[in-house]
C-alpha cells in the first residue's frame, strides 16, 4: 500500500548580493501594490452593492473542508485484484469529529483488505479461483453547509455485491447529521417507507425493466417484500437540499438494479422535520 503525501517545498536561494538588493527594492513595490489593491477592493464594496452582495456569497468554511485519498491498498495477483482507497477529511474545525471519521475510514478499509488477503489464501489452498474487491468514495454534496460522503464496497466472487455508507456533515455547526436527528419522532420510518413504496410501484408501471420487491405490484411473492426502512437507513442530503434514501444491491430489488436511491419529496415529511435547516 502507499500513502500520498504533499511534496516538500523547494528552497529558494539568491545567487549574489545584487539579486538580494533587487528583490528588496521590488519587495517595497509589491507591498505598495497590495495596499493599493486592498484600498480599491474596499472602495468597490462600499460603492457597488452588487459587488458587495457577490462577495458576501463567497463560501469561506466550505472552501476549506475537503476530502482526499489518504491511503490506497492495491493488489494485482493473477485472478485476485484489490483496489481500496481510504478517504480522509481535512479542514473541519471540530478536530475530534474529523479524527474520529478518518480513523473509522482507515480501520474499515484496513479490515476489508486484511479479510480479502485471508480469503484469497483460503482459495489458494483449495485450488484457486477468482476474487476481487473495489472500495472507494464519492462526494455526493459539497456546498456551504453540507458535506455528504458516500463510501462504497464492491465484492466480486462469481457475482458481485455493492454496499454504500454515507456520512453527512453540517459544516457550519461542525456536527454529524444522523437520520433520526432530522425528525421529531420515529414516525418518519413509516412515512418515508410508504412514500418509497409508492415510488417503486410508479416506476414499475412506467418502466417494465424495473423491478422492486414491493407488495401490490403484480409480482410473484419473492423471499421477502420491502416493508420499512431502518431507523438508521443509509441516506444523504443532495445538492437540492432533499433527503435521499439509499438501498444496497439486492436489498429491495434484483441484483441487476444495483444500488437504488429514492428522493423523498419534502412536502411528505415537512410536518415531522425538526426544522428546515437542512431539508427544504
Amino acid at each position: 500500500h502507499s500513502v500520498r503525501l504533499n511534496p516538500p517545498l523547494n528552497e529558494v536561494s539568491f545567487k549574489d548580493t545584487e539579486t538580494k538588493k533587487y528583490n528588496k527594492k521590488n519587495k517595497h513595490k509589491w507591498i505598495g501594490a497590495v495596499v493599493a489593491s486592498v484600498l480599491l477592493f474596499t472602495a468597490a464594496i462600499n460603492t457597488n452593492p452588487t459587488f458587495a452582495n457577490a462577495i458576501s456569497d463567497i463560501p469561506v468554511l466550505g472552501s476549506l473542508v475537503k476530502v482526499l485519498t489518504f491511503r490506497e491498498y492495491k493488489l494485482e495477483e493473477g485472478t485476485f485484484n484489490a483496489d481500496i482507497k481510504v478517504p480522509a477529511i481535512e479542514g473541519l474545525e471540530n478536530k475530534e469529529l474529523q479524527d474520529s471519521l478518518n480513523e473509522k475510514y482507515l480501520q474499515e478499509n484496513k479490515k476489508l483488505y486484511d479479510e480479502f488477503i485471508a480469503d484469497i489464501e483460503d482459495l489458494k489452498k483449495n485450488g484457486g479461483g477468482h476474487m476481487g474487491v473495489d472500495s472507494g468514495y464519492e462526494v455526493k454534496t459539497d456546498n456551504d453547509r453540507i458535506l455528504s460522503i458516500g463510501r462504497y464496497v464492491v465484492n466480486i466472487v462469481g457475482s458481485s455485491s455493492t454496499t454504500f455508507q454515507y456520512d453527512t456533515i453540517d459544516k457550519k455547526n461542525q456536527i454529524l447529521i444522523t437520520l433520526p436527528s432530522l425528525f421529531k419522532d420515529e414516525s418518519y420510518v413509516d412515512i418515508i417507507s410508504e412514500n418509497i413504496k409508492e415510488q417503486m410501484r410508479q416506476e414499475m408501471k412506467e418502466d417494465e425493466n424495473k423491478i422492486y420487491w414491493v407488495s401490490d405490484a403484480g409480482l410473484e411473492e419473492p423471499m421477502e417484500f420491502f416493508e420499512n426502512i431502518l431507523k438508521d437507513q443509509s441516506f444523504y442530503i443532495n445538492e437540492d437540499d432533499k433527503l435521499v434514501i439509499s438501498f444496497d444491491k439486492y436489498e429491495v430489488a434484483p441484483g441487476y438494479m444495483g444500488v437504488v436511491e429514492f428522493v423523498i419529496p419534502t412536502e411528505t415529511i415537512t410536518d415531522i422535520l425538526v426544522s428546515h435547516e437542512y431539508i427544504k
